[in-house]
């Protein structure tokens, strides 16, 4: 087996087989503990797979969640799928994506099917009080890990700082990354701009008008025009058939061209499926919405909650099949072309200037989640412990969170 791109070199002793063996292991088991949403599943893997098992570096891991975050879909499982690609290749790809996804559809399936049959889903409430400490003190760790890597000079530390700033200001997500992507590439490269005096100039301009950040706009903007033909109610002589295939074809269509968080998915679902579809109500969107946020693993399975309360459980299938089959595409794609943007330099300096950016990004989540979770002595207590460990210890993170789940049951039951 080849090394894998980026990689410590150990990849080329491993047989293909225990390669793939070790892709399902390991994103099997960060689905099972994903707890906290995209920021938490990229501290989580940086953890098992730079920290621990040295698959590949920081520098690649930081390339590769800078490359996620320019196209459509679920980004820490679109970085899942990349890092399984560069362990095992083709069917590491696709291993690591189910893997780590299939944790969270059989829990969704499970909470939706109670929620079908008794109109309410058990309290799990209890243990993200005493988990989310404990994920931000995971992220916050991954953080000052990626920091010296993202931060190579004053200038991805200036483009750094303006994006956490325009990210706690409001300015949208994408918008904040191709800025920062493009300041730096344009301090870098400033001597390009200048033709006559350097003789280069209609190549390099070409080059620079075709950046990356050209990819998700046309994506965004081409792809619902091209699905929508298919989007109409088709006529088909049996009901349960047709509802099911535009099931399948809606949730495509939102996993094809959604960027942002969860609230951008909420937007998406409350459009077609309360508004235009009436599959579900207002109420029950929100609880999907709910469940996806509060169960390990990406928050997108609130597709699979949709699906269920609509068609049962060949409805929850298809709607994940649907949500997340385009970011197989779209890495798939991606793997053609990243190690090219690294290799020129250009682009390797956005791609610095939008990895500077996506950590600033992961930080401002990491704010924000903070707030939320640090409401007590208890929870300032866990976060610290959890901080501690890290810095002192080479413990598991899956041990953090599975004591923190602990601990947050039994206060369930004796308080």
């Amino acid at each position: 087996m080849s090394d894998a791109p980026g990689g410590t070199g150990d990849a080329q002793a491993v047989p293909r087989w225990r390669a793939l063996a070790e892709v399902a292991a390991v994103f099997l088991k960060l689905g099972l503990i994903g707890f906290g949403g995209p920021a938490a599943h990229m501290a989580l893997m940086r953890d098992e797979l730079v920290r621990r098992r040295r698959w590949v570096t920081d520098q690649r891991f930081l390339d590769l969640m800078g490359a996620v975050n320019f196209i459509p879909g679920p980004n820490s499982t679109e970085l899942a799928i990349h890092l399984g690609h560069d362990r095992a290749r083709w069917r590491g790809l696709i291993v690591a994506g189910v893997c780590f996804i299939l944790p969270a559809f059989a829990i969704v399936t499970a909470l939706a099917r109670a929620y079908v049959r008794y109109g309410t889903t058990p309290a799990v409430a209890g243990l993200l009080y005493t988990i989310k400490p404990v994920v931000v003190a995971i992220v916050i760790w991954a953080i000052a890990g990626l920091l010296r890597t993202a931060i190579k000079d004053w200038l991805t530390g200036l483009a750094a700082a303006a994006g956490l700033a325009a990210y706690l200001l409001g300015v949208n997500e994408l918008a904040v990354l191709a800025a920062g992507g493009l300041l730096v590439t344009a301090v870098r490269t400033r001597a390009s701009w200048l033709p006559r005096r350097r003789g280069r100039g209609p190549r390099a301009r070409d080059d620079d008008g075709g950046g990356a950040a050209s990819g998700p706009r046309d994506a965004n903007s081409g792809l619902p025009t091209l699905l929508s033909p298919l989007l109409a109610t088709p006529v088909f002589p049996d009901p349960t058939a047709g509802q099911l295939t535009q099931l399948f074809l809606t949730f495509l269509k939102i996993g094809a061209v959604l960027y942002g968080s969860g609230y951008v998915l909420l937007a998406f679902l409350e459009g077609d499926l309360v508004d235009r579809l009436g599959w579900i109500t207002g109420p029950q969107l929100l609880d999907a919405i709910s469940i996806g946020q509060v169960t390990p693993g990406p928050v997108f399975t609130t597709a699979t909650f949709i699906g269920y309360v609509v068609m049962g459980l060949p409805g929850a299938v298809l709607a994940t099949i649907a949500i997340f089959l385009p970011s197989f595409v779209f890495v798939g794609l991606l793997t053609r072309i990243i190690n090219v943007i690294r290799n020129r330099p250009w682009s390797a300096a956005f791609l610095d200037g939008v990895n500077a950016t996506a950590l600033a990004l992961m930080t401002g989540v990491t704010l924000h989640l903070a707030r939320d979770a640090l409401v007590d002595p208890l929870t300032i207590t866990l976060a610290v412990l959890a901080l501690l460990l890290q810095w002192r210890t080479r413990l598991n993170t899956a041990w953090l969170i599975t004591a923190a789940a602990l601990l947050g049951a039994a206060r369930s039951l004796f308080l």
